[in-house]
Order: C-alpha cells, then structure tokens, then sequence
C-alpha cells in the first residue's frame, strides 16, 4: 500500500492542472500548450502547424487564476502555468479583401480603400501588447495613416498572421492583413530589384540547371541526405 502511494506521488511530481476548453486535465509542467494538449488527448487538426513559432497556427488565449488579464500567446512557444485556462483560436474571421497588386500603388490610398479601418485606430496600443511576436502593431498602422508604406513593411516584417492582435482592436481593424497588404506593395513597388535574382532566373529558363535538378530528382534519399549534409552554407 505504501508502495502504491509512494509511486502515486512521484507520479504527480510535476504536474499541473490545466483548463481546455473548460475541462481540467493534469499535465507535466514542462510541456508547451499544443504538447499539453496532445498530452491531454486532443488530436491537432488544425490548430498546429510549424510547431516553431513561424506560422501562426496556434494562436491561443489564456487566462491564469486570480489574474485580471487576457493573454495571448502561441501555443507551439507558451509552456503550461498551473491553473491555466486555455481556449485556441487558430482562425479569426476579419474581413479579407481580394485584390491585385499589381493595379495598386504604394501609398495610403490604395491601403485603406480596402481597410477604411485604418482611419478609426485610437493609438491605445492595445494591438501591440496583444502581439505574441512582439511587433510595433500600432506603430506599422499609424506608419500607414502617414503615407509611409516602407516603415509599416519593416515593422510587421515579422508577422505571423495569427490574427491576435485584430482579436482585441476596439477600431476592428484588422492589422495582420492590413500589414501584409503593405509588405506586397512594398515588394512590388518600392523594393529595388534584385540583379542577381533576374539572372538567375534567365539561367534557369535558358536550362542551365536542368541536368543538375534531373540528377537530384533520381537520387536516392541516401544520396540525397548525403548532398545535404556536405551543402555549402552561406555565412
């Protein structure tokens, strides 16, 4: 009997109790939120992507015990606090316009003729603390407001598209898609060409690599393994 409880004890070493979707669950403490769900027994459809960090899959709120605050945070990096509450939101319905980039130009207009919410941002910076990447999300919308196209692409460079800071904009703007419109324009339009791109792509055309990419297509995955273990890697 000692025994059993001994062993019942070292068992519940390190666990938390965690809330998913309102149900507790007891989970080690060192895991992520997506690996404490996993542990819980949900299976990750959707939700779940890269798992690094770089997609934006798994954006989750969260709320702790006795804590006023709403959190927000990818689940892929977030590791599980005793008594936290959990809810996933990997999609946030904003209103995604269509539109091609190459009929619009690089300046404030052709931004907020598709997301006149723009104008309505109150700079309560709300949108920023919001942002589990840490971007200057209010600062990108207010570059836009100016006319400065370039800077809104430079801030939200980082963006990973969760949508969380929309989630809490009292203007309902939705920022990650104003800020990925202001990246293609900029792409498009005021980035300088890249030379060495252009040749590239004439040599690919022209056939330079064709025998190089057919032997890679035939090998085998050893070899292939092997080429990728030897590559040359760029400082």
């Amino acid at each position: 009997m000692a025994e059993a409880v001994a062993e019942q004890q070292k068992a519940e070493e390190g666990l938390v109790t965690i809330w998913i979707m309102g149900k507790p669950y007891r989970v080690p403490g060192n895991l992520t939120i997506m690996r404490a769900m996993e542990e819980a027994g949900y299976r990750l459809v959707r939700g779940a992507g890269c798992r690094a960090g770089f997609c934006g899959a798994c954006a989750t709120v969260y709320r702790l015990p006795g804590d006023y605050k709403l959190r927000v945070a990818l689940a892929c990096q977030a590791v599980v606090q005793d008594g936290m509450h959990i809810m996933q939101i990997p999609y946030y319905p904003s209103l995604k316009q269509r539109y091609d980039i190459t009929k619009l130009t690089p300046e404030t207009a052709s931004i907020t003729a598709l997301y006149p919410q723009v104008y309505r941002c109150v700079a309560c910076n709300t949108c920023t603390k919001t942002c589990p990447q840490d971007l200057q999300v209010m600062d990108y919308v207010q570059a836009v407001i100016r006319g400065d196209i370039a800077k809104c692409a430079d801030l939200s460079f980082d963006c990973v598209m969760c949508g969380l800071c929309a989630t809490r904009c009292p203007a309902e703007i939705p920022q990650f898609l104003v800020a990925i419109l202001a990246r293609r324009l900029y792409a498009r339009h005021i980035a300088p060409r890249a030379e060495h791109v252009r040749q590239r792509i004439k040599e690919i055309e022209e056939g330079k690599f064709d025998e190089e990419i057919r032997s890679l297509m035939e090998a085998t995955e050893e070899k292939l393994r092997e080429l990728y273990a030897a590559r040359e890697i760029e400082k």
